[in-house]
């Protein structure tokens, strides 16, 4: 017969029929007594790792799980006669087949064989298509199964790379590139992956590629985390550079010079993701995101839950914007982290706990993110914080802060709070030299000063925090900047003697044109757009109906007053009357002031009136400021309509 387990468990009889196998417990039988390979396993060890708590029952069970087994697997035994397959031995039982009957011991094989034969090596690839899956895929996630997934996928990785160096060595490589690209970027902490990717780009006549790829993995390795690429690595990079005749195949190498001595590194692994990559902006930015989430799909691959919480709370990467650039992405990392805390348990170690709580905190955005799963997110950002404070870790401290002030959105008014937790930051930043952390807290002073409308106060922490981005090379602050100044020059413009709003909409253009190139399409989106609307409305002017703009996720709220440009009054009054409630955003107050003044204009005091109670506690505040980016003006001005609208008078 023959048994598959990299993949579902599956069996077959030598004549090809499949053979029944029964329920998840008999494969797991099956499954675990193939993991033993020929060895002997005792009922007790089959019972402890069939069941977390063994019932009453569980040895009576076993046996009628084997007895099933033994009829599936030789239908055609007689009664009351030995079972040549699955035997029973001494206080067990053990599989009975040749390797060669069973997928993962000619795949362990063979790897074996590979060690020891650069030949052997070359061909593994007939070894590796013999995975369909994770190994075991359809079997319940028990402790004995999570070791031995993570050994194999270990098993499958060196195996993939010892077939890539193999052929590298014997001369392929242009061929490789697609299949190694793909494999760092689903495991970008195997230092030999780097190397080998960068070798197939060399012989594929792509030095520059090459070089840039180690760039990549320096950054990665060392830069960013660390650590200093091995020997190997800086060894290639400087053949690279020289062209050596060492990275030639044999039969192209100049003769007289022989090949230099391999030295192979065993799987180096860290447990960190880049994040200084994402400062950047742009495509490096995208990158960084694509890259974080393979890392922590390989990593849950490995069942390794300790790695998996360590790999994804490595990437604290300060966030401004409540909007997330990628929600699907975001929801995924989230759920990854509520697995890999449940996985670690309450009394697992502090600092991981601490790492994905706010990991969660900082990945449920307001703008993506209701319900229940928004108050799992606001609960994560206090207990984030709690830990962080008990076990006195700065860094630790500044993370968990960005989810307590991203999750601070609840309700309008709130910038006097959002500006202790900006306060705290930059305090706590500057002492223990964080200084991506210290730019998020002068990007959040700004945000609420330019809320309060103390525009000499956020000039102030503006031009803070482009100093820190020079001297840090964060250069996604001075388009954050630029934004927050074309916001002052909008509410200038309508001050006497101020510049033209010409100059403001040119302004709000320019900053749209640099932000448009910084890969964060959650803020760019209808965000130029909803700052022309503000200017107008501060002109006393009715609203943009360019048809060219992307309005984005605030269309809802621009519609009524977009109908009523065009004097469309009653579309108007059936698109306000589906307005929903704005997201608890940076945004809120200026969608609550867009409805406050479409239900005025429209006479509508039951929606003026709901919008008048949202906005009181913001009364004090500036509609749209709170962003630091555009200003719709007073929330005053457009409360005092509202409040008199709902009182008759509108």
């Amino acid at each position: 017969m023959r048994i598959d387990v990299l993949g579902a468990v599956q069996a077959w009889h030598d004549d090809g029929r499949p053979v029944p196998l029964g329920g998840p417990r008999h494969r797991e039988v099956l499954g675990r007594l193939v993991a033993a390979r020929g060895r002997m396993v005792p009922t007790d060890v089959l019972i402890d790792d069939l069941w977390t708590v063994p019932p009453a029952g569980a040895l009576g069970a076993l046996r009628t799980f084997v007895a099933a087994l033994r009829r599936a697997i030789e239908p055609d035994r007689a009664p009351r006669t030995t079972s040549r397959v699955l035997v029973t031995q001494g206080p067990g039982y053990l599989l009975r087949l040749p390797g060669e009957a069973v997928d993962v011991h000619r795949f362990e094989d063979a790897v074996a064989a590979a060690r020891r034969s650069p030949d052997e090596a070359a061909g593994l690839g007939e070894a590796l298509a013999l995975w369909r899956g994770p190994a075991y895929a359809d079997l319940p996630d028990s402790l004995w199964l999570q070791q031995e997934r993570t050994r194999l996928e270990e098993l499958r990785l060196q195996g993939l790379e010892l077939r890539a160096d193999a052929l590298l060595t014997s001369g392929a490589g242009a061929d490789l590139v697609a299949e190694l690209g793909g494999h760092v970027a689903e495991h970008p902490w195997r230092e030999p992956a780097w190397g080998l990717l960068a070798r197939a780009l060399y012989r594929d006549g792509r030095p520059a590629e090459a070089l840039d790829t180690l760039r990549r993995a320096r950054t990665m390795l060392g830069e960013q985390l660390g650590l200093d690429p091995g020997p190997r690595l800086r060894r290639l990079e400087s053949d690279i550079l020289n062209r050596s005749p060492d990275l030639e195949p044999p039969g192209e190498r100049p003769p007289g010079i022989p090949p230099r001595t391999r030295n192979r590194l065993g799987p180096r692994t860290t447990v960190e993701l880049a994040r200084t990559l994402a400062l950047a902006g742009g495509d490096a930015l995208v990158g960084s995101r694509r890259d974080r989430l393979a890392a922590i799909t390989a990593a849950e691959r490995t069942g390794d839950a300790t790695l998996t919480a360590r790999v994804i709370g490595a990437y604290d990467v300060p966030a401004i914007w409540t909007r997330a650039d990628d929600p699907d992405q975001s929801r995924a990392v989230v759920a990854a982290a509520g697995r890999a805390l449940a996985k670690i348990g309450p009394d697992g170690p502090a600092d991981l706990r601490a790492r994905l709580l706010a990991t969660i905190a900082n990945e449920s955005r307001a703008a993506d993110t209701t319900g229940a799963a928004l108050d799992t997110a606001r609960d994560a950002a206090r207990e984030a914080e709690s830990l962080a404070r008990d076990l006195k870790d700065p860094a630790l401290l500044a993370h968990a802060l960005n989810g307590v002030f991203l999750q601070s959105f609840t309700r309008p008014g709130l910038a006097a709070r959002r500006d202790a937790i900006g306060v705290e930051l930059v305090a706590v930043s500057g002492r223990h030299a964080l200084p991506a952390f210290e730019i998020l807290g002068r990007l959040v002073r700004l945000q609420s000063a330019s809320a309060r409308g103390d525009l000499a106060a956020a000039a102030e922490h503006a031009g803070a925090a482009e100093q820190l981005a020079t001297a840090h090379e964060s250069l996604l602050v001075p388009v954050l900047t630029a934004w927050f100044r074309a916001r002052v020059t909008a509410a200038r413009s309508a001050e006497p003697d101020g510049p033209s709003a010409a100059a403001a909409a040119a302004a709000y253009r320019a900053a749209d044109d640099d932000l448009a190139e910084a890969g964060m399409p959650g803020l760019h989106r209808g965000l130029l757009p909803l700052a022309l609307l503000g200017l107008r409305l501060l002109h006393g002017r009715p609203a943009p109906t360019d048809p060219r703009l992307d309005w984005g996720p605030y269309l809802p709220w621009a519609t009524p007053l977009l109908l009523l440009a065009q004097e469309r009054t009653e579309e108007a009054r059936a698109a306000l009357r589906a307005v929903p409630e704005p997201p608890g955003d940076h945004m809120q107050e200026a969608l609550w002031c867009l409805t406050a003044h479409a239900a005025t204009r429209l006479d509508e005091p039951g929606i003026a009136a709901l919008a008048a109670t949202a906005l009181r506690t913001a009364r004090d505040e500036h509609a749209g400021a709170t962003s630091g980016m555009l200003t719709l003006g007073p929330v005053a001005t457009y409360l005092a309509g509202a409040e008199s609208c709902a009182r008759g008078r509108g």
